[in-house]
């Protein structure tokens, strides 16, 4: 497809010759943070990069023929790909690649008269591209992360909500922070062995379902023209043509020595992560989050001061969990933060209120 426009626009203003500058500088940031990328990979991932800064080059070309020139001083690239330049240059994890997605889901170029066609579909294919390379490193944090998350969530949340209701009910300082206390082991012990047990359960379950290799040592002995292997593919979905043809290049693959493919190359255990891990994130990232709502107490303060600075430090927490959830899905991290936060804010406000009619008077 040509980078030329099927109709030429008027003549650019100066405004759009001010805002071509800017793309210029945008897409040599872009192109820097595929190129530092490039460098940390290699083979496919590597190509694919490379290619990608390609064509943010090819972009940042149009925009110089159109200014006649490249213009004596460009503007700075926008904040958010400087930063994830930086990031690039230094980290080569799903975080950098998040931030890249994002980047190539703000395309100005869909209601920019000057853009040619080409380069917007350019934009929206780069979006998919960099999605994809992200989604391996995605699927390796799956269970981990997402077990840390949700236990310091989990944490954060519960113990907020504990010591808030019983904070309103009158109690002593002393009871409020044992109770915390208390709340931060129960919760992080139930966390982490049911999520050992999740975890380890979905685990056995995908071994369940996956198909093994319990008859490989026999394929060879298979009629080619007649056989039962066929049905193990047609009773996965497979049509009867696919499943035949499938089963003579499985008897094909094992007669010739080969052990025959499987899986089609994802590891679906990557998804789920391992038991101990999980395990393991769930107690401690649960721990982690629900003393913070304990500190004030912690630290000898009681009454509203306390109430007021455990509000603070766990409205911060939430902001960075719900964040960095939208962050690593490719997604605006600040309304996942909000959510996050209403979220947190809303459970705490029900115990409190709670706490407040059951209200005691301690003497």
């Amino acid at each position: 497809m040509s980078d030329t426009p099927p109709e030429t626009p008027a003549a650019p203003t100066a405004a759009d010759r001010r805002r071509f500058a800017q793309y210029i500088a945008d897409e040599r940031a872009e192109a820097a943070v595929y190129r530092r990328l490039a460098r940390l990979r290699e083979g496919e991932e590597r190509e694919i990069l490379l290619e990608l800064e390609r064509a943010e080059q090819r972009h940042e070309e149009h925009w110089v023929r159109l200014l006649g020139g490249m213009p004596p001083k460009l503007p700075r690239a926008r904040l958010s790909d400087r930063f994830t330049g930086w990031m690039a240059a230094r980290f080569d994890s799903v975080f950098t690649l998040a931030l890249a997605q994002m980047a190539e889901g703000r395309s100005p170029y869909d209601k920019d008269p000057f853009a040619t066609p080409a380069m917007r579909a350019d934009e929206k294919i780069h979006h998919e591209v960099v999605r994809g390379l992200a989604a391996r490193s995605r699927r390796r944090l799956s269970g981990t992360f997402r077990a840390a998350v949700f236990g310091a969530n989990d944490g954060l949340v519960s113990n907020l909500a504990l010591v808030m209701g019983i904070g309103a009910t009158g109690a002593a300082p002393h009871f409020v922070l044992f109770s915390g206390i208390a709340g931060l082991l129960a919760g992080a012990l139930s966390m982490g062995a049911g999520e050992f047990v999740s975890v380890r359960s979905q685990r056995e379950m995908l071994d369940a379902t996956e198909p093994s290799g319990y008859g490989d040592p026999y394929l060879p002995d298979l009629d080619i023209d007649a056989n039962e292997l066929a049905l193990v593919y047609r009773a996965r979905g497979q049509s009867e043509e696919e499943a035949a043809e499938h089963a003579r290049r499985a008897i094909a693959a094992a007669r010739a020595g080969t052990v025959p493919t499987r899986t089609g190359g994802i590891d679906v255990h990557e998804v789920v992560g391992g038991a101990f891990h999980a395990a393991w994130s769930s107690f401690l990232f649960f721990a982690s989050g629900a003393i913070i709502p304990v500190l004030p107490w912690i630290f000898g303060l009681s009454g509203v001061p306390a109430v007021v600075i455990a509000l603070v430090l766990v409205g911060i927490a939430l902001l960075l969990t719900g964040g960095t959830v939208g962050l690593l899905s490719g997604a605006p991290p600040i309304p996942r933060a909000l959510r996050q936060l209403g979220i947190g804010f809303g459970a705490a406000a029900v115990t409190y209120l709670l706490g407040l009619l059951f209200g005691v008077s301690v003497a």
